[in-house]
């Protein structure tokens, strides 16, 4: 981990050497997702508890503390995050190597499925963590993202902890949304934004990784390059072109036989290929601009001509509100279902086909 930034994060690690002066107590570090956020926390959080670090703030990776946490053993250092990332159900695009492969329960049998919360328990763990004297007298460093994903318990038994830190700690808040922070949480934090790699910037990147169709798969990523090179190594877009095949030309009846092929696609994934879509159509209504499907500019392009701007806006404000219980729909076809039989229906008069 030491020394392994990305190439996009050395400007953002020299500005964030500047708050080590007078250090707070809890850093959030926010910017889109798939850009490296996790990695540029940990690899922070390493050189916090470095013994020997170097003059540009790097962790020296040799010295006891080093070796504790690259084998993730630090005794003052602990990660929150929800259970589905401790099993590796899902992949966390954010850590892109930095998860631990220690801490997973893959050949345990599962009896339910993991959470994606951060619990109250979780954060009430902390609180032994916080309350013993650090092993070398040194700084405590507590990891935890998403922080949306804490639940209401857990956001309130962190803020807690935030109003009345203990000495020697620091928190490093992860975040891809702001908005779906509490307040409360966000005004004892110190902002700090990570930006977006430039398009040049991620292309290079790719392409250095070995990636084929780099600014294809970068486009329909929304410009986040580790998403993108996560996506192009499973190689399997099988799902996506389904769904795109359906909303390039819309009909109820491959609205239906869509919902059918796609129902174990989850759905929050659906949900966010639509919501590009539809993106797409609006800014090239109002601007003549597509971001992420340029493959199907054509098809774009006819559609945006015919629907109504009120409409357009209509359908995104659904969109946005399906996001909320994509999670955990009751039928996942059901919900696949309603959602293209809504768009089929957006009065452009668009082409339908039965």
């Amino acid at each position: 981990m030491t020394n392994s930034m990305y190439p996009w994060q050395h400007e953002a690690w020299q500005q964030l050497q500047h708050m080590r002066v007078r250090l707070p107590h809890a850093i959030l570090l926010h910017g889109a997702e798939g850009i490296g956020k996790t990695a540029f926390a940990e690899q922070f959080a390493q050189s916090l508890l470095c013994e020997a670090p170097a003059d540009d703030g790097h962790a020296c990776g040799t010295c006891p503390s080093c070796g504790w946490f690259l084998q993730y053993g630090h005794p003052d250092y602990r990660r929150v995050r929800p259970e589905v990332l401790e099993d590796g159900d899902v992949a966390d695009t954010e850590e892109a190597g930095a998860a631990d492969p220690g801490d997973g329960k893959k050949g345990a049998k599962a009896t339910k499925a993991p959470s994606k919360e951060i619990k109250i328990d979780q954060i009430r763990a902390l609180t032994d963590f916080m309350n013993v004297s650090t092993h070398r007298q040194g700084m405590r460093v507590i990891v935890l993202y998403p922080a949306e994903a804490l639940n209401t318990a857990a956001s309130n038994a962190l803020l807690k902890m935030l109003e009345e830190p203990p000495p020697n700690t620091v928190f490093l808040l992860i975040s891809n949304s702001l908005d779906r922070l509490l307040p409360t949480i966000l005004s004892r934090c110190r902002k700090f934004a990570l930006a977006t790699p430039s398009p040049a910037e991620s292309l290079l990147w790719l392409q250095q990784q070995g990636v084929k169709d780099a600014d294809m798969w970068l486009a329909e990523q929304g410009g986040a390059p580790l998403t993108a090179l996560q996506l192009a190594q499973d190689g399997n877009r099988d799902e996506m072109e389904e769904l795109l095949r359906q909303l390039s030309n819309p009909s109820v009846d491959g609205a239906l036989k869509t919902a059918e092929k796609l129902q174990k696609t989850p759905a929050i994934q659906l949900v966010a290929w639509l919501q590009r879509w539809l993106y797409d159509l609006f800014s090239y209504k109002m601007s003549g601009t597509i971001r992420y499907y340029p493959r199907y500019r054509k098809e774009i392009m006819a559609q945006a001509a015919q629907i109504n701007v009120t409409h357009l806006l209509g359908a995104c404000k659904a969109i946005n509100d399906r996001r909320a219980i994509a999670d955990h729909p009751l039928s996942a076809k059901l919900f696949i279902e309603d959602m293209l039989l809504d768009y089929v229906s957006l009065p452009s008069p668009l082409p339908l086909q039965t």
